[in-house]
């Protein structure tokens, strides 16, 4: 009987991994990332109509949090420098988002059954915190730098400027902005494509 239960859990994680969705395997172009994953367009569409963000500038955010790894996680934790003790933060997921803020996004946006490992739900919890953090700390939508130290450091930390005392994430933040401007410059070319329908896309790119 133990070795049954033991085969149908190992076969039950297969079938498990196979359906996870894997990353692009070109992130440096978000035409081939939507080209891969149309679904993942058609997800990125919905929360721009919902919340009013460009679509470049929070999947160039989830490229610098997660790589775009369904099941992303942050580094371990370790006691006395080398046991291992959890992890450093409660983040999961494509946005990497921690716990507290994620429930905080599902009681705002009354989306209850929102998964961290589910790229639409992923994508607009990320377009419901840069619309948040347009209303708290006045950052435009369009705005990939700031936007990304918010993400980063909590609306209150923005305020406070610890990412000041972070010399290492300023430079984090100017290469999101850089991709974003990449991405958006990419997306321009190929949007007509992306939008056409699927038979469309079939018989003519």
């Amino acid at each position: 009987m133990n070795i049954k239960r033991t085969t149908l859990c190992a076969i039950s994680l297969l079938l498990l991994s196979a359906c996870a969705t894997p990353p692009p395997q070109n992130p440096e172009n978000i035409c081939e990332i939507f080209r891969e994953h149309h679904h993942w367009y058609e997800g990125a569409k919905d929360m721009q109509e919902r919340w009013g963000v460009p679509i470049h500038v929070p999947m160039s955010m989830m490229y610098q949090e997660s790589s775009f790894r369904s099941d992303a996680l942050p580094p371990r934790d370790y006691l006395l420098g080398f046991i291992p003790w959890g992890r450093v933060s409660t983040a999961y997921g494509f946005s990497q988002a921690k716990t507290l803020t994620w429930e905080d996004y599902i009681r705002d946006s009354d989306n209850s059954g929102a998964d961290r490992d589910d790229f639409a739900d992923a994508i607009d919890f990320m377009g419901w915190f840069i619309a948040k953090t347009q209303k708290v700390n006045g950052v435009s939508k369009w705005d990939p730098y700031n936007q990304y130290l918010n993400y980063h450091e909590g609306w209150g930390g923005f305020k406070r400027k610890t990412y000041a005392k972070k010399s290492w994430l300023l430079p984090v933040a100017r290469k999101v902005e850089r991709r974003a401007i990449t991405y958006s410059g990419q997306l321009k070319s190929c949007r007509d494509e992306l939008d056409s329908s699927w038979l469309w896309r079939v018989l003519f790119y």
